[in-house]
């Protein structure tokens, strides 16, 4: 079985049922870049998926950065006067901030402030902040939360620790026909965020499994890194394979309800932004193609000068651009099945691309061949749903000069991918084209 058998058998209700479960069972973790949260939501990775858990000791130099500090948080609060906690972290994890130092004092409230985040403009959400790289500490909370706080003496507590101990990440290698390599990158270190964060991780690891039982002519190289750190960690540790990259994707954000959005890499043309591209404008439904820009997730890592690799971002609606990104409503409720499923559908037919995309010589290129005696005539219309398009198959004959792909074929004649790849499959059989690569 291959990608495109793959795709007519997939059941899509069932898959999408797998990955909402995977997202249910990540989501009261509380993730950071290093520490516990990440290795356990590795473990959970490792039951649907045989994933390596690599371990990256504090205070390694990875080119300009350093491997942080371990952070491990175990309990944190603000208890007014009366000993109630009125800042839970046992309530919601996004109530510290991430990698917060530890912190055991009383403050009036006017000290207090300072160490307090909210947003004015939605009262009812709590932030998502984080200082990973500054020796600080703070607690998120709802801006109406804020707001009620009386004037009092306040116990502030935060039981963490910031300690030399290790950055992990995890990565799992399926070999293909070849050893050029198809790059999933997705960042895991979030605390309770559904959307950013959990959607990318679920379809990245739905892809893995599914991509594991059939022929694959790629070799698939699918990393979930903490963010920034990580993926500067990994290509600092892989400097020798990163040439194998052919492709590559980050997933991010893949479960609003937003149309789909893709971020080109930085070379702007390579066939990974030509592939997702064509995807887009053959799926029926709105989307937005941005230019590569320095800043937003890990491909501005791997689009750095110095590895200029083809890696696209594919999101639904992009970081930042959303009201709940980055905040507690961004929760389970806030991600939607159809779009878990439109995501995995899309990301799914976008590798088949890359999968069957190939070059071809035309066998009996002066003038068009006859083909109704070679039967070709009787394929075109067919039952519902098999037949091949004659004009598909004009294109693909008159452009397979061992210059063109498919997927430039596919382009230029306006045809599907799979159109153009169902006519070339019955060429090829005819003894019409001849595959270069």
């Amino acid at each position: 079985m291959n990608i495109s058998d793959l795709r007519q058998t997939l059941d899509l209700a069932q898959t999408v049922q797998e990955m909402e479960f995977l997202v249910r069972a990540l989501y009261p973790i509380c993730r950071s870049i290093t520490g516990e949260g990440f290795r356990q939501t590795l473990q959970i990775l490792q039951t649907q998926i045989p994933l390596t858990q690599h371990q990256v000791p504090s205070g390694t130099q990875v080119f300009d950065w350093t491997v942080p500090r371990e952070w491990t948080i175990r309990d944190a609060y603000v208890k007014n006067s009366q000993g109630d906690r009125v800042i839970d972290f046992q309530r919601s994890n996004l109530h510290v901030v991430n990698y917060s130092i530890p912190v055991h004092t009383k403050l009036s409230l006017q000290d207090l402030k300072p160490h307090l985040f909210s947003l004015p403009d939605r009262p009812d959400w709590i932030p998502y902040r984080t200082s990973y790289y500054k020796d600080t500490w703070g607690f998120c909370l709802s801006h109406n939360q804020l707001l009620a706080l009386p004037e009092d003496e306040y116990e502030v507590r935060i039981d963490s620790s910031l300690e030399p101990g290790y950055l992990s990440y995890g990565e799992y290698y399926l070999p293909g026909e070849t050893p050029e390599e198809v790059l999933i990158s997705c960042h895991a270190c979030h605390p309770s965020l559904a959307n950013d964060n959990l959607s990318g991780i679920a379809i990245a690891t739905t892809l893995a499994k599914h991509l594991s039982e059939i022929h694959r002519r790629y070799s698939y190289r699918f990393i979930f890194i903490p963010a920034t750190i990580g993926s500067i960690t990994w290509l600092s540790r892989n400097e020798e394979i990163v040439d194998r990259i052919r492709h590559g994707l980050v997933l991010s954000c893949l479960g609003d309800p937003g149309h789909s959005t893709y971020k080109k890499s930085r070379r702007g043309d390579a066939e990974i932004d030509r592939a997702v591209l064509h995807i887009l404008q053959h799926s029926g439904k709105d989307y937005k193609v941005i230019d590569f820009s320095p800043y937003g997730y890990d491909e501005r890592q791997y689009c750095s000068p110095g590895f200029n690799l083809p890696v696209g971002c594919f999101m639904r609606t992009p970081n930042s651009q959303f009201p709940e990104y980055h905040t507690s409503a961004d929760n389970l409720e806030f991600i939607q099945p159809w779009a878990l499923q439109d995501s995995f559908t899309k990301c799914l037919g976008v590798l088949s691309v890359l999968e069957h995309n190939k070059t071809y010589l035309n066998q009996n290129p002066k003038c068009e061949p006859q083909l109704g005696k070679r039967g070709l005539y009787r394929a075109v219309g067919g039952p519902a749903g098999t037949g091949i398009n004659e004009m598909a198959m004009l294109w693909t004959l008159n452009l397979s000069d061992g210059l063109h792909s498919l997927l430039e074929i596919a382009d230029r004649s306006g045809y599907a991918f799979d159109a153009i790849k169902k006519a070339a499959d019955a060429l090829e059989e005819a003894g019409l084209l001849k595959a270069l690569s």
